[in-house]
């Protein structure tokens, strides 16, 4: 239990430390950054808009509470990393797919290793008391 808590912690941690960097440049509008949303063909007010909800996603993820709101961070993530890793396929930035890829590994693992206090009840209740699953049998 100590590893999958310590699981939990680490990739929480590095998803978050890299939506909170991107975060960061996208809303001072990073030079860097720009030219990688314009390179894609995005407008310019993209970048604001990922910010803030990156914001909002971490806060989600690190705040204790508040299951469901747990759940659309996760699935918020999820579009924006893979949307990032069609994106950069797309245009051919073979490479730059490595970083949204690494990322929505690294929320996987944290979605699947989060403690039963960071899950709905539905799902709590059915990981502490699983139902019996019916086994037929072949004559």
């Amino acid at each position: 239990m100590k590893t999958k808590n310590a699981a939990y912690w680490i990739s929480t941690t590095v998803v978050c430390g890299f939506a909170a960097y991107a975060s960061f440049a996208y809303l001072t509008r990073d030079p860097k950054m720009m030219g990688a949303f314009t390179s894609l063909g995005y407008p310019i007010y993209v970048p604001a808009i990922l910010g803030v909800a990156k914001i909002l996603g971490i806060l989600a993820l690190i705040v204790p509470g508040g299951p469901r709101v747990k759940e659309w961070a996760y699935a918020g993530f999820t579009f924006v990393f893979i949307g990032a890793a069609c994106s950069h396929l797309a245009f051919g930035q073979d490479k730059a797919v490595v970083m949204p890829a690494a990322n929505l590994v690294m929320l996987f693992v944290s979605y699947i290793c989060r403690p039963a206090t960071r899950r709905l009840a539905i799902e709590s209740e059915a990981e502490i008391h699983p139902t019996p699953t019916s086994v037929s049998t072949i004559r």
